[in-house]
């Protein structure tokens, strides 16, 4: 295991990123769900804490008017209803909320992620090495590292706001109710955030380190990177198979289309183009074309069929770079050309005289 994870030392493609995401395997830090849901628990109980004492009413006149509850199962029923009421209208639109924070702090670590792969059982959970590696490992270290610390933390924080409190505390005792709810809240909020100026630098911290160890799970080796381009891009082997096996088929069609060609314009040495020219044609195309051994056979056919082989180097090796099969030649060569389909004509012509 050591030396598989030694051998992936190159960084992840984006495939395999994607892949990795795709299984529901994300860099998460649970701290970072925390932060959101402690934040939102603060902000909403600073905003909400007037509707959350609308519950006090309902129940001062339950206290109150105790004696005439009715306790008929009618009676009960209704009484649990206004209750639920009183609670919801109180206590619903911060809880749902709250909700949408929890929600909020795993979309901006990751997009929402539907897979049921980790859902499923694996037997490395039951290996006892593999726990005793989990027991002693970075992760463990890690979490014990940030509880110690967030104990610390906490109670650093809660001496540094209830300190100085503490006479206040110690004479709640004798405060009246009514007003007690208050400064309960004024201390809470006050605690709350400074747990939540604590806790960011904690968050922030794990998720930097759990992007870290997930993206070195997510590292390959040179022989994974290897085989995913295959997989991509095609086995460089058959990639070139099938090329060599386009060239022959090509080259098979220009010798087929040699035949058919009014001139072949070439370089005796490197270049042959074969050109074809029929009256009301906009202009010569191309039906063959090639350099060396294919320039050779181009000429060789083109002398079993009495094709005329006209020698012009420039043009040859303009003509070559510039047109592709089955196209016509640019327009800049029309004049050269047309000079050498011309010549070529005035050959036949001359020809056809002598056999009559």
């Amino acid at each position: 295991m050591a030396d598989e994870n030694e051998d992936k030392t190159e960084d992840p493609t984006q495939k395999r990123l994607d892949d990795a995401r795709d299984r529901g395997d994300v860099a998460k830090s649970q701290e970072i769900n925390t932060w959101f849901v402690i934040a939102g628990a603060t902000l909403l109980l600073s905003t909400f804490s007037g509707s959350i004492g609308g519950i006090e009413t309902p129940m001062r006149n339950l206290i109150a008017n105790s004696w005439m509850i009715r306790t008929d199962g009618a009676g009960l029923l209704a009484l649990a209803q206004d209750l639920e009421k009183a609670v919801i209208s109180a206590l619903g639109i911060p809880l749902l909320l709250l909700v949408l924070v929890a929600i909020g702090g795993n979309l901006v670590q990751h997009p929402l992620v539907w897979s049921a792969e980790q859902l499923k059982p694996k037997l490395s959970k039951l290996s006892p090495i593999q726990g005793f590696k989990r027991i002693l490992g970075k992760q463990a270290a890690a979490n014990f590292g940030k509880g110690l610390f967030k104990v610390i933390a906490l109670g650093i924080v809660m001496v540094v706001v209830l300190w100085p409190e503490r006479h206040r505390l110690e004479g709640m005792v004798h405060t009246d109710p009514a007003a007690l709810l208050g400064l309960t809240t004024s201390l809470t909020l006050r605690l709350l955030g400074s747990v939540v100026a604590m806790l960011a630098f904690v968050a922030l911290a794990d998720y930097l380190f759990q992007y870290r160890q997930w993206f070195q799970r997510q590292k390959m080796s040179l022989q994974e990177i290897k085989e995913e381009f295959k997989q991509s891009e095609g086995d460089p082997h058959i990639k070139g198979r099938i090329r060599q096996l386009r060239q022959a088929r090509m080259k098979r069609r220009m010798m087929a289309a040699v035949p058919k060609a009014s001139v072949i314009i070439t370089n005796p040495t490197h270049y042959s183009v074969a050109l074809s020219y029929e009256r009301g044609m906009a202009a010569p195309v191309c039906v063959a074309k090639g350099v060396d051994v294919i320039a050779l056979k181009i000429r060789e056919v083109a002398r079993e069929h009495d094709i005329p082989i006209i020698e012009n180097v420039p043009l040859a090796r303009a003509l070559y770079a510039t047109v592709e099969i089955d196209e016509e030649i640019p327009v800049e060569h029309y004049h050269a050309v047309a000079q050498i389909i011309g010549y070529v004509m005035g050959l036949r012509r001359g020809l056809s005289g002598r056999r009559l």
